[in-house]
């Protein structure tokens, strides 16, 4: 209870996360709840009359393709969040386990870890994921997608995390649990790990964000799943069919403004639990 009492106390010192939840909130409310109210059948092509505007019957209007665009972001909303998900929780993944032991473990495997890091980290890393889309274009898929996001989403949070774990493993209390026996995956995992939570969790946070941007950025090229709805590839549709040129600016400038608050929402979920981390900056505040 007293732990409760603890989150929601911060919360309310804390507008940044506040807002942040509220509006990944309000994100996953549609995505859960869109498909109880929206007939998502009307997602497919030649659902509807084309081109029609925003009205009371279409809210988000149609598209050339006969598409209800309130349909395909119910459907393509969900999509483009499991796809940052699934690259963001891969790519910390790999980060957590090479960061911590490179930190902590040290010597060779340190000198490995972070020669690997720090060249892979000046290559271009969307002419690497635009090669390896490109060359798997026919067959991909939204997991697929995700993991050729990841494949590249795991160099930064592994340097990150390794400068934190250098800081850490100095510490007295890390001193002391040598001094006590324990071994050292029982200092990174009771020790270390929990010290570094709110860190991880904000790391999370911007690993989502870079993840979905590196999506829009390969879909809007055309290289996303080509019979899935995204919102990357809803764009592309757009930018395809010359939507701007032509006035239907309902076509691009609704998946844009639901890419918009997915972004604010990571940021500022990001940036709170950044302050969690930090108490210094909490004091600065």
């Amino acid at each position: 209870m007293d732990k409760l009492s603890s989150v929601f106390t911060y919360l309310k010192d804390s507008p940044m996360l506040t807002a942040g939840l509220g509006l990944m909130a309000a994100i996953l409310l549609f995505c859960v709840a869109g498909p109880l109210f929206v007939d998502t059948d009307a997602a497919q092509p030649l659902s509807v009359t084309p081109r029609l505007s925003p009205s009371a019957e279409y809210p988000f209007g149609t598209d050339d393709a006969g598409r209800n665009l309130l349909a395909v972001m119910v459907l393509g909303v969900p999509l483009t969040l499991r796809i940052g998900l699934l690259a963001g929780s891969v790519g910390l993944g790999v980060g957590i386990l090479l960061g911590f032991g490179s930190g902590y473990i040290g010597g060779k495997v340190d000198t490995l870890i972070r020669g690997t890091v720090d060249t892979l980290l000046t290559v271009p890393s969307l002419v690497v994921l635009i090669s390896i889309a490109s060359t798997i274009r026919e067959e991909i898929s939204v997991e697929i997608m995700a993991l050729v996001v990841a494949s590249l989403a795991w160099m930064w949070p592994t340097r990150t995390i390794r400068a934190q774990v250098l800081s850490l493993r100095e510490r007295a209390y890390v001193q002391m649990a040598k001094l006590n026996g324990m071994s050292s995956l029982e200092i990174i995992w009771k020790e270390l790990f929990p010290n570094l939570l709110p860190y991880l969790a904000a790391n999370f946070a911007g690993a989502v964000s870079g993840a979905v941007l590196a999506t829009i950025g390969l879909e809007a090229l055309g290289l996303g799943p080509q019979n899935e709805p995204t919102v990357g590839m809803t764009i592309y549709w757009a930018i395809s069919f010359s939507a701007l040129i032509r006035g239907m600016w309902w076509w691009w400038a609704i998946p844009i403004a639901f890419l918009a608050m997915l972004f604010v929402s990571l940021i500022l979920i990001a940036a709170g639990l950044d302050e969690l981390a930090n108490p210094k900056q909490r004091m600065a505040v």
